[in-house]
């Protein structure tokens, strides 16, 4: 008998808890335990929500507990064998080895622009209108997928960045959604956002040296890992989205 919304509650909810937390939901499930106790003891962001839904979805279509930890237990060996096929590579730009090919740091980065389907998130200290890497966010603008852009801003900086403001570099892109670190405390205001990543639908992570600059690009000694599947794309996107739940990081009006 087909249970698709279950089936779908059961999967998404292992997506969000990860490989520990999905085999602490079973053996919960396994117990009997309630919806409140697995609220309860399996807390992260967007747990809380993933596991209410799995338990409702048992309840409309009377799946018993234990046949949902079967369930469950299935999903966490199918996110160990696409953990298993995880592909790193690294990404350098700059003087070419023999022992180390070079691929342009900035066709990697539009690469992983080019296939966001859904969503897009990025993180840059730098930035300055680059053509390829805005014509490249236009057309994911124009696919439907959702953009958001962390950048560092010239406040933030506090004199190290020179110029116009790097959140300007997007401006282009219609629908981007551009945020900045909002440091409320006295011990941040030395402190810089300085990570440099792009993260396509939560599969392909792209970290590195490379601020989104064409000098970056194309002209400097930059390092990168390109990822993908597995946790770290994943992870990272979701630590993202929970900096932007928390406050942390703030929507950038400019």
């Amino acid at each position: 008998m087909s249970r698709r919304d279950f089936e779908a509650a059961a999967a998404a909810a292992v997506a969000v808890l990860g490989l520990s937390r999905g085999k602490d939901l079973a053996g919960l499930l396994s117990r009997r335990g309630s919806k409140e106790r697995a609220r309860t003891e399996l807390t992260g962001p967007g747990t809380g929500e993933a596991v209410a839904e799995l338990y409702e979805a048992m309840e409309r279509e009377s799946v018993p507990p234990t046949e949902a930890a079967a369930y469950v237990r299935g999903y966490v060996a199918a996110m160990l064998r696409a953990r298993d096929r995880v592909r790193v590579r690294t990404v350098w730009t700059g003087p070419s080895t023999p022992a180390v090919p070079v691929r342009a740091t900035a066709q990697v980065l539009i690469d992983v622009i080019d296939e966001a389907t859904a969503e897009l998130l990025a993180m840059t200290y730098a930035a300055r209108p680059y053509p390829a890497l805005s014509r490249a966010l236009e057309a994911a603008a124009e696919r439907g997928v959702k953009i958001h852009v962390v950048v560092e801003t010239l406040a933030g900086a506090r004199g190290l960045l020179k110029g116009r403001e790097p959140a300007e570099a997007f401006t282009s892109v219609p629908g981007l959604n551009l945020w900045h670190w909002a440091r409320d405390r006295a011990d941040e205001a030395r402190s810089r956002q300085h990570a440099k990543l792009a993260v396509a639908d939560r599969r392909t992570l792209f970290l590195g040296s490379a601020n989104l600059t064409e000098s970056a690009a194309h002209r400097n000694i930059e390092a990168g890992v390109l990822v993908s599947g597995g946790e770290a794309p994943r992870r990272a996107a979701e630590h993202i989205v929970e900096l932007q739940r928390l406050g942390i990081l703030r929507p950038l009006r400019l």
